[in-house]
């Protein structure tokens, strides 16, 4: 099914509107009109696009302004913008793949960070052998902060049981959780025990709850130097200045968005959290429904949500997403229906 423009809280679709519960505008910042403002405002500025190399002599202050405060927000050494979060996998991965020895995956990784040779973390639920006994190595862990299907983040005591030895590089994708877990909304990230040996970096998406094109990658200076020497990121354009103005100046909109968010999470989950068929979590704004005719009961009813076969799962993916705009008016129709 085609949308033939931009759904917020319902959406139309052959002429008939449907509400809508899908997509990842889980602040709902993009429909926004005192939103949308700040992105005519930025254009008007900083112009559509910018086509010049991010290493050219001549540069635009937001770019350093904007990955000055990304670094502050996540709390990391430095930052730094690319185009899509996509690329920011990408120019992590490429980064890490000569300085490691082996990678290793969490569980539904998204294909973004996922190396192509990478042995699994757990082997039939349990720590695999070999992170176990391996000794005085690099290693990489990659892992989404939530996975598909997941609604809570995964638990990270495993690392406690890897040999202090090893070097870890830990890959994080914040992609579903910037904007909307941790405080003020910078992620998990942080709530990772410091250890000397555990170098964490943040790829994500900006695409998402923030509502604008872009991609972010954080961590220590050392590493993220490298991929400002890679000669890929020297000859590709950075993500759109504007966008960059409009995060900076979106803030106050941003934390008043995951305030009303919140209130719908806490209505929903209050609804649902007892029902047996539902995977639902108090933080998060998308829970699952095991009955897989879901979609369409919901589509019988004029109710749209995510459903299809994701990447790195056999099973279809069956996904309803709250965002901040929804009323309670909407979600009462939607609770009417998945009880």
């Amino acid at each position: 099914m085609q949308l033939e423009k931009l759904p917020n809280t319902t959406a139309s679709l052959n002429g008939k509107e449907y509400l809508y519960f899908s997509g990842t505008s889980y602040l709902g910042v993009a429909a926004l009109a005192e939103f949308q403002k700040l992105v005519v405002k930025a254009i008007q500025k900083w112009g559509t696009s910018y086509g010049s190399s991010r290493s050219a002599n001549i540069k635009l202050a937001v770019y350093e302004k904007a990955e000055l405060f990304l670094a502050n927000f996540l709390k990391t050494e430095t930052a730094l913008t690319v185009s899509s979060g996509t690329l920011a996998g990408y120019f992590v991965i490429k980064t890490l793949d000569p300085l490691v020895n082996v990678f290793y995956s969490m569980p539904k990784t998204h294909p973004a960070i996922l190396p192509q040779n990478t042995e699994p973390v757990f082997e039939n639920s349990v720590l695999n052998r070999s992170l176990k006994s391996i000794k005085n190595k690099k290693i990489g862990i990659v892992m989404d902060a939530i996975a598909a299907f997941e609604t809570t983040p995964f638990s990270l005591h495993f690392l406690d049981e890897i040999d202090t030895s090893n070097t870890i590089y830990l890959v994080i994708d914040e992609s579903h959780s910037l904007g909307i877990l941790g405080k003020n909304g910078n992620g998990i990230s942080n709530s990772i025990p410091k250890r000397n040996n555990i170098k964490v970096i943040i790829t994500s998406s900006l695409g998402k709850a923030f509502g604008i094109n872009g991609g972010v990658i954080a961590g220590n200076s050392d590493f993220i130097n490298l991929i400002n020497k890679d000669p890929l990121f020297i000859g590709c354009a950075g993500m759109s200045p504007a966008f960059l103005d409009v995060f900076l100046n979106a803030q106050e909109i941003y934390n008043h968005q995951r305030l009303k968010l919140q209130r719908n999470i806490d209505y929903i989950f209050s609804k649902l959290k007892d029902n047996p068929l539902i995977t639902i979590d108090k933080s998060y704004p998308v829970f699952f429904h095991s009955n897989e005719e879901i979609a369409q009961i919901l589509f019988d009813t004029k109710i749209l949500i995510t459903s299809f076969y994701y990447a790195t799962s056999s099973k279809k993916f069956n996904r309803i997403v709250l965002n901040a705009n929804h009323n309670k008016t909407e979600l009462d129709s939607l609770l009417n229906i998945v009880k």
